[in-house]
Order: C-alpha cells, then structure tokens, then sequence
C-alpha cells in the first residue's frame, strides 16, 4: 500500500491557522496518512485529531518537526520527496513517476520556502504556472496520484457520517458503545 505524508513548512501560527488546517484537512481527505509540521502549533493538532476523532481515519499530525531531519529520515527509509509550487517541472509531466512511489512525501510552503527545500527534493513540480494556495496544489496532486477514487474513500471507524442529499443536510451519528 502507498505511503503518503505532508510535510508543512513556513506555518506563522498567527496568521496560518485556518490554511494549515486546510492543507491537513485535504491530505486527510485524499489519502495522506499524516502531517508532519514544522512549526509549533498545538493547535493545529488538536484540530485535526479532533476532526480524526469525529469523522474517523488514522491521520496524525506530529508538530514542531524539524523539516531538514524528517527529509533525511524518509529518504533514508527509502522515500521520495516531491516539493509542490508553482516552479520546477509541470504536475503532468511527472504524474506517472509519482503514482510509482510506494513511499512519498508532498512538501507545501506557507511563506518563502527555504532554498534547500529545492535541493532536497527529488522533484520540484509546479502545479500550475499561476498564483494559487498549497490547498490547491496538494488537492490536485493527491487526487492526480491516487490509487483509487479518494472521493470514494468511507472511514468505517466514523462517528459521524454525511448522507447524500440532492437537497439539505443529513449526518448520521454512531452511537457509542
């Protein structure tokens, strides 16, 4: 089975919170098995574990990382990091290489990303050659990569669960044992 994890780097805790909340939300949702953050924000893994908790899956968040020696580790352990931005090679070009990676690490930015992040990255990849938020990039990317249809994808350890409607809302809570 593929090995997905999302490193966060740049995370400013007064001013990223909602954004990096999202970029963990949507590697969630698109089948990364957890965040790595490097930056200090207990927030932010207690938002996400709160939405694992509720919502099911095994997604972790480990925090205040420190990105140069989680690189080196996953790359030591046989892993491929794979930079997204909006420079280096086209997402399209490289898909097909990436869906090959049993074991992979997506690197998103927050502010200016620190130059040897280009440097230790097997591949810098622009997704797309305009202005557009790591949401974006990731979203694109995971769902270009993926094995099966994530949009498919149930969490059968849920205790809520969304039921399809043409029109209005309905979520079912599991009751607890």
């Amino acid at each position: 089975m593929k090995r997905i994890v999302l490193l966060r780097l740049g995370h400013r805790p007064e001013r990223d919170k909602r954004i990096t909340t999202h970029v963990g939300l949507t590697a969630r949702l698109l089948g990364a098995e957890g965040m790595l953050l490097a930056s200090n924000d207990p927030g932010i893994v207690k938002s996400l574990d709160g939405v694992v908790e509720r919502w099911g899956g095994n997604f972790y968040v480990k925090n205040d990382v420190n990105f140069k020696q989680e690189i080196r580790k996953w790359k030591e352990e046989g892993g491929k990091v794979c930079h997204l931005s909006m420079y280096g090679v086209n997402l399209p070009d490289v898909t097909a290489e990436l869906k090959q990676c049993e074991k992979l690490m997506l690197v998103v930015g927050a502010e200016k990303v620190p130059p040897e992040i280009y440097q230790l990255a097997d591949w810098n990849v622009a997704v797309g050659s305009q202005p557009h938020s790591e949401v974006t990039a990731l979203a694109l990317t995971l769902d270009r990569i993926a094995e099966e249809d994530p949009l498919e994808k149930e969490f059968s350890d849920a205790e809520l669960t969304i039921i399809p409607m043409e029109c209005g809302k309905k979520v079912i809570e599991k009751v607890r044992d």
